[in-house]
């Protein structure tokens, strides 16, 4: 019996990067990664995302900034991508990853600015940011 975590992780998720992205997403996936999907769902998204205590926006703003740190640019495409639909300004994930790099180092954050002007490219290609 799958947890009701899953479904509001899968609703949520959706919401923050977009119906587009995790359509496609669903599309990959196959029955050796389903655990790991569903792990994801459930605690990152049905459980931590869903918590009332911080706004969607606050949160995309600190996991870009993790992100960033991390030095994961894929994932930190992506949450970039939702840190706009969650209402962040480009200027704000800008100034996220400009103190990530004082902290964790600039090549981490050279890596981010790459990351990000990629992304606002595709948004604008996208007709989603002007």
């Amino acid at each position: 019996m799958k947890s009701p975590k899953i479904e509001e992780g899968k609703r949520i998720r959706s919401e923050v990067l977009g119906k587009a992205y995790t359509d496609k997403s669903a599309l990959k996936m196959d029955d050796f990664a389903a655990p790991m999907t569903e792990l994801v769902m459930e605690y990152c998204w049905g459980t931590v995302w869903a918590r009332p205590g911080l706004p969607r926006k606050i949160r995309s703003l600190i996991t870009v900034g993790i992100l960033a740190a991390l030095n994961r640019s894929h994932e930190l495409k992506t949450h970039m991508r939702g840190g706009i639909n969650n209402g962040c300004t480009k200027e704000e994930i800008l100034e996220v990853v400009l103190q990530a790099a004082i902290y964790c180092g600039v090549p981490a954050g050279a890596e981010s600015v790459k990351a990000m002007k990629e992304v606002l490219s595709e948004l604008e290609q996208e007709k989603i940011l002007k």
